[in-house]
């Protein structure tokens, strides 16, 4: 009953491991490139590249489930290669995204779509983890750690940050009890905060004080443009830095009802990630 952890050494790949280990599932961990260390004892380590379906058969050989990172361009011959291997369940990371109203022209909705329409065209039983806004996005505000100092045009726009642990947590309680059912979670945080209560929040996690800046929209575009791509630095812009969790008449947070505790907040993240910024 072998579950493959791909993406293992990820945020949320390395808290699936440990979810499942703590249980004790027999685990095998895949990577790009394995490097000796880098998992815990007992743990079987393979190479598997999702980009490249010939890693995939000695992979998958004796598995019965999968946690799986999304990847559009092979996701059919994963499929296959799943059904060819005898997997039994696979739950995929996927994106709150394609719940939104535009997801069709949404890239990133587009990209999970992708691979939620080949497993279930593929008919292997499946659970789709949509989380909403990762709260690990925050790691790019790189001049809280060079300068403590937080520059943006929307001091007051709020997001939903999610905790990496959320998202594992209930991707592993997929994995040890929903094989051979097919089911999707949201997984949605405990709510907006503001960016400003963010700030305050990492700053009381380092214990000093983080200036925040207000600056001009254009201004603000050069420094999203500095970690990404042009579509989303502008879709941060038309929304004034606004990134809203999916409706509640189509989607509620998976966490207080599949794991009986509250959604993980912020301040939490921020505690657990006061070393990034140091």
């Amino acid at each position: 009953m072998t579950t493959l952890v791909t993406g293992a050494r990820g945020f949320v790949g390395s808290g699936v491991l440990t979810r499942l280990l703590e249980a004790g599932e027999p685990v095998r961990a895949s990577s790009r490139s394995p490097r000796p260390g880098e998992f815990p004892d007992g743990v079987e380590v393979v190479r598997a590249d999702l980009t490249d379906f010939s890693t995939l058969p000695a992979a998958l050989a004796g598995v019965t489930k999968v946690f799986l990172y999304a990847h559009p361009d092979t996701a059919a011959e994963f499929a296959t290669a799943a059904v060819a291997a005898g997997v039994q369940h696979v739950t995929l990371l996927s994106s709150g995204t394609v719940l939104q109203p535009n997801a069709e022209q949404n890239p990133i909705a587009v990209r999970h779509m992708t691979v939620e329409k080949a497993l279930g065209d593929s008919g292997l039983p499946h659970t789709f983890v949509r989380p909403g806004y990762f709260a690990t996005n925050s790691l790019r505000w790189t001049s809280i750690r060079t300068e403590r100092v937080f520059r943006t045009a929307f001091p007051e726009a709020t997001t939903s940050p999610v905790h990496e642990r959320d998202i594992s947590d209930v991707a592993a309680h997929a994995l040890l009890h929903e094989a051979g059912t097919s089911a999707s979670h949201s997984v949605l945080g405990p709510g907006p905060i503001t960016q400003r209560d963010q700030i305050a929040a990492i700053a009381d996690a380092l214990g000093e004080p983080v200036q925040l800046e207000e600056v001009d929209v254009e201004t603000y575009r050069a420094e999203l443009l500095a970690d990404l791509p042009p579509f989303l630095a502008d879709m941060f812009i038309q929304f004034r830095g606004v990134v809203p969790n999916p409706s509640p008449e189509i989607a509620v947070d998976s966490v207080p009802d599949l794991l009986g505790r509250p959604a993980l907040s912020f301040a939490e993240w921020a505690r657990d990630h006061a070393a990034d910024y140091r």
